[in-house]
């Protein structure tokens, strides 16, 4: 990369590990040039406004988590397999973050009900990992591994309030065991849904 584009890499980077601690709305110019060691000024151009910078760093987000949770389960087959592998990575991400702040967990809570470009990205996000995994477990309904009548947006609310709880349950009560539960919430959802010859499915822990 040219000086500059790594320049706006090392400042998206900072501004990750900021937003995750304090949140996107705890995310300045200012706290980042000091960070940074750089002028406001330096981070401006770069950034036309605070809320350019936010955007940059959802965006930065989305790709990590891309690259971390889906792009290395497309490598299993298309059915169980994959959508368990989505959601054995999802769970492990998710874990990890619970210990350093999730940005999309908390930027819903900030930006719920505060129209605006913040928003509307944040939004775009969820709901394209909604399409995610609605075209993954559409695939293990055509491979036969679920029950033909699955509702699809059902399995993924019940699956996403797994992933809400077990943040919840690390993060604010430290409850240990949570990711286990997970696990296995996780298998009963998939069980209510499968045919008579299908395995039980399992969410186990995946390589990084």
């Amino acid at each position: 990369m040219r000086k500059g584009e790594q320049t706006r890499a090392a400042i998206i980077d900072a501004a990750l590990e900021l937003a995750a601690r304090q949140g996107l709305e705890g995310l300045t110019i200012g706290s980042l040039a000091e960070r940074m060691r750089m002028s406001k000024s330096g981070v401006f151009a770069h950034f036309g406004s605070r809320e350019d910078l936010q955007i940059a760093v959802l965006k930065e987000y989305e790709r990590r988590f891309v690259d971390e949770v889906l792009v290395p389960s497309l490598r299993e087959r298309r059915g169980m397999a994959r959508l368990g592998a989505i959601f054995s990575r999802w769970l492990e991400r998710t874990t990890v973050e619970a210990a350093q702040g999730c940005i999309w967990i908390s930027g819903a809570a900030e930006y719920d009900d505060r129209p605006g470009a913040v928003r509307d990205e944040l939004v775009a996000m969820v709901r394209s990992w909604h399409r995610e995994l609605a075209r993954a477990v559409q695939q293990a309904l055509d491979a036969g591994e679920l029950q033909p009548d699955a509702d699809i947006s059902e399995l993924i609310f019940e699956l996403y309030g797994v992933i809400l709880v077990l943040h919840h349950d690390v993060r604010l009560l430290q409850n240990p065991g949570a990711i286990d539960r997970a696990r296995r919430a996780f298998e009963r959802i998939i069980h209510a849904r499968q045919g008579a010859s299908v395995p039980a499915p399992h969410a186990a822990a995946v390589d990084p």
